[in-house]
């Protein structure tokens, strides 16, 4: 299992994007505490480091807005610590003071989700070598100062993150999702289906909304990487139109899939009285459209609305004053506004993903993966590779 796993998350972008975030935050860690022991000669330095951890979020524009909110509760932990321990030193009293009296401060509207940072940060300076010494004051905000810079600066200027990996990644599979679900729903409609099959359809719809909201909050996450981002690829980011246009197709998909599965079973009982030539074929289309959706075929979708149309006029023709007509047409209806909206998502389908960062790592997953293909396909031999 650790031999199939290692090369798919070699692949993987968005374990590229969240190690390179993770080795980011150590590496501002680790360049704030040299910078606080080793240059300045700072008493204590691990405040540097702390602040380094505060300041790197997922991308630039954060960073940079919530840095002045970070600065300031930091700063006022100092200053609070610092004021609590000269008027009663260090004991259960003071200890319980600071913390009360910090969060009653980060609980101002100002610091926003800073609200723990005061009193975590004045608890951590006043137990960890409290003095009343003035130049110890300002030895723990030049501390707080070179945490807080070095990490701003490491997440700007070494490979600033943009989130789109994470977004295209998460957009390139809910067409597959849709796809799935209108395909099942096809098929059991061919093998006769019950109204158990009708309530799993709608909750796989209300699951695939849940999807698709968080693959909006994923595409909000990828134009704020692009904001204060020096990279030139941040710039097609800044107004995503694109993947608004195709997020709402696909929102429209799931509407008319749920629409369609909700009158399937308030009609379940009149499905024996629809014309022979609808009870066959539709539930055919509908599941060729799903697998053209799964396998991001224009030119299946466009097929499926022909034929759509020509079993309208064929049904017209043979049975034009059914009592059905009225499903017939909801049915018809739900079925063609999805291929009209998933045709343009299957144009565009797969979205393009940059390259991993680092080539040769990339070429080993693909290589590790030919490696277990050639294995599964061969005799058995499971030696290891010389």
């Amino acid at each position: 299992m650790v031999e199939e796993a290692t090369p798919g998350r070699l692949r993987d972008p968005v374990f590229w994007n969240d190690g390179i975030q993770l080795v980011k935050t150590g590496l501002a860690a680790v360049l704030a505490w040299v910078l606080a022991t080793e240059v300045f000669s700072l008493s204590q330095s691990f405040l540097a480091p702390w602040a380094a951890l505060l300041v790197v979020h997922a991308t630039v524009y954060r960073t940079f807005s919530r840095g002045l909110r970070q600065v300031g509760a930091a700063v006022a932990g100092v200053l609070l610590a610092w004021v609590v321990g000269n008027a009663l030193g260090l004991d259960t009293v003071s200890v319980a003071l600071v913390i009360a009296f910090g969060l009653a401060i980060g609980a101002l509207p100002w610091f926003g989700e800073e609200a723990i940072t005061v009193a975590a940060t004045a608890m951590v300076v006043l137990t960890t070598g409290f003095s009343s010494d003035d130049s110890l004051l300002l030895d723990r905000l030049s501390d707080t100062a070179i945490g807080i810079v070095v990490g701003l600066l490491v997440n700007a200027a070494v490979w600033p993150p943009l989130r789109r990996r994470t977004a295209i990644t998460a957009m390139n599979h809910i067409d597959d999702d849709i796809g799935e679900l209108l395909a099942d729903i096809g098929a059991r409609l061919v093998d006769g289906c019950e109204d158990e099959d009708v309530a799993d359809w709608v909750d796989r719809t209300r699951s695939l909304d849940g999807d698709l909201d968080r693959v909006w909050s994923l595409v909000r996450q990828a134009q704020e990487s692009s904001q204060m981002n020096p990279r030139r690829s941040a710039r097609g980011l800044r107004d995503p139109r694109q993947w608004r246009a195709l997020l709402r197709r696909m929102e429209q998909a799931v509407a008319e899939t749920r629409s369609m599965a909700r009158t399937l079973g308030y009609h379940s009982a009149g499905r024996a009285r629809w014309h022979p030539v609808f009870r066959e074929r539709w539930p055919v289309l509908v599941r060729d459209a799903g697998r053209a959706f799964a396998d991001a075929d224009p030119q299946a979708i466009r097929e499926i609305r022909e034929q759509l149309s020509a079993l309208v006029e064929e049904v017209g023709a043979v049975d034009p004053s059914s009592t059905q007509w009225p499903v017939y047409g909801a049915l018809i209806i739900n079925l063609r506004n999805t291929l009209d909206a998933m045709d343009e998502v299957a144009a565009a389908n797969p979205l393009g993903q940059p390259p991993l960062p680092i080539a040769p790592l990339q070429r080993l997953g693909s290589s590790g993966r030919a490696r277990l293909q050639s294995r599964a396909a061969g005799d058995g031999d499971t030696r290891p590779d010389p």
